[in-house]
C-alpha cells in the first residue's frame, strides 16, 4: 500500500504550508524536495511507497517538466499521480503538462481544502487503478501458468498418441511380414503429399498441425490386417477371389478395432485414424472399397494415405513380387492402373515426385 506523499517546491514556505496541510492525512510519511534532482532521488528510493507527488513547475537545476520526463522514462508516471504546482495559468503549460502525464494542477496561492480534496480524489483514483492493474497482472500470470501447464499436458498427450500409433503400426508390420520401414515410408510420403495439398488447395483447410496428425495417424492404415488369417495374409502367391474378398475386410475390421480403443486417445486422433483405416482403399471414381465412396466423400486424410500406401507398395520388394522402378510406379499411379485418384491429388503427386523418390531411396529396404 502506498502511504507517502512527495512535495517538491524550491520555496521553503510553500513546502511548509503543504506539509502542514497534509500532516494529518499522511502523518510522518511526508517527503520533501527543494529541486527536481532531489525529487528524482526521492522517487528512486520510495517509488513503490509514494501515493502522490505535488510538483512545482519552476525550480532550479531541474524544473517540473524535467522531473516528468524522468518519471516517464522510469515508468513511474503510470503508477504515481502528479499534481503540478504553478502560478502560470496559460493553456500551453496545461496542455504540455497533461501530455506528459500530469493528473491535475494546483494554483498558487493555495487553498487548503481544495488541495486536500484534489489530492485525495486523485490518489484514490490511482490507488484503485493500480489495484485493478495488479489484479489483472496476477490473473494474467495465473492464466499464463495454466496455459503453460495445459501446453505441457497437450504435448504429453500428443507424445502418447504418437507412441500408440507407432506401436500399433509396427505391430501390424511384424504380423504382415512387410518391410520394417513400411510405416515410416508411408508416414513420410503422406506428410510430403499433404504439405503440397496444403499449399496448393487451401479449400481442404490443412495446417501444419493437421498435416502432422494425418502423417502420424497413417501408421494405422492397415491395423485391420491383424484380424486376417495367416493363410491369407502371408500367402506368397495370388489370392483367390474369395481370399481377396476376405482380405478387403481389413478396412472394416480395422475400424472395429479402433472403435474398441475409443477413449485411449483424443477424439480427433481417433476419428482421423478410423477414417484412414476405413477409407484408404476407396477410389475417386467410386470403385474402391469398403463403401464405394466417390470424390470428396472420401476424407482427404484417407485420400492422401491411399496414394502414399500404393506408391510404397509399388516401389518396395515383397515376398510375392519384385519392386517396380520409381518411374514405373509414378506412371502407374498417374495412369490410373492402381485405381483413380483425384486430379488435384495427382497434381500434388506430380509436384511431390522428387521428394517421394528421395525418401524412397533414403528408407530403402529389401526383404
Amino acid at each position: 500500500m502506498r502511504t507517502k506523499i512527495l512535495i517538491v517546491d524550491d520555496a521553503a514556505i510553500n513546502r511548509q504550508i503543504l506539509c502542514e496541510i497534509f500532516k494529518q492525512d499522511y502523518k510522518d510519511n511526508v517527503l520533501t524536495a527543494d529541486d527536481g534532482i532531489r525529487a528524482v532521488e526521492q522517487l528512486r528510493d520510495f517509488a513503490d511507497d509514494i501515493a502522490v507527488v505535488l510538483l512545482d513547475l519552476i525550480m532550479p537545476n531541474m524544473d517540473g517538466f524535467g522531473v516528468l520526463e524522468t518519471m516517464q522514462q522510469e515508468g513511474w508516471i503510470k503508477k504515481i499521480p502528479v499534481l503540478m504546482i504553478t502560478g502560470d495559468a496559460s493553456a500551453s503549460v496545461e496542455i504540455r503538462g497533461f501530455e506528459m502525464g500530469v493528473a491535475d494542477f494546483i494554483r498558487k496561492p493555495f487553498n487548503a481544502l481544495s488541495i486536500q480534496k484534489r489530492v485525495h480524489n486523485v490518489a484514490q483514483l490511482f490507488a484503485h487503478q493500480n489495484e485493478l492493474e495488479d489484479i489483472v497482472n496476477e490473473q494474467t500470470k495465473q492464466l499464463r501458468e495454466q496455459y503453460r501447464v495445459l501446453e505441457q499436458q497437450a504435448e504429453k498427450l500428443r507424445e502418447t498418441n504418437d507412441r500408440i500409433l507407432d506401436m500399433l503400426g509396427n505391430m501390424v508390420e511384424q504380423r504382415n511380414l512387410e518391410s520394417g520401414l513400411h510405416v515410416k515410408r508411408v508416414k513420410g510420403f503422406t506428410e510430403i503429399l499433404a504439405r503440397f495439398m496444403m499449399k496448393r488447395y487451401p479449400k481442404y483447410e490443412l495446417s501444419e498441425e493437421s498435416v502432422a496428425r494425418i502423417a502420424q495417424a497413417s501408421a494405422l492404415h492397415d491395423i485391420g490386417k491383424i484380424a486376417i488369417p495367416d493363410s491369407i495374409l502371408l500367402k506368397p502367391g495370388r489370392l483367390t477371389d474369395e481370399e481377396f474378398a476376405y482380405m478387403k475386410t481389413h478396412t472394416t475390421r480395422g475400424g472395429e478395432i479402433l472403435n474398441q480403443m475409443e477413449g485411449i486417445w483424443d477424439d480427433d486422433t481417433h476419428k482421423l485414424s478410423r477414417d484412414i483405416c476405413l477409407y484408404h482403399h476407396e477410389r475417386f471414381d467410386g470403385r474402391g472399397y469398403p463403401e464405394g465412396l466417390k470424390g470428396d466423400e472420401i476424407p482427404i486424410a484417407a485420400q492422401l494415405v491411399s496414394v502414399a500406401d500404393v506408391y510404397d507398395a509399388l516401389v518396395s520388394e515383397r515376398v510375392y513380387k519384385a519392386a517396380f522402378t520409381k518411374d514405373e510406379a509414378f506412371e502407374m499411379i498417374q495412369g490410373g492402373k492402381c485405381g483413380v485418384f483425384s486430379p488435384e491429388l495427382m497434381e500434388c503427386f506430380d509436384d511431390a515426385r522428387a521428394e517421394f523418390e528421395q525418401l524412397a531411396d533414403l528408407l530403402k529396404e529389401t526383404v
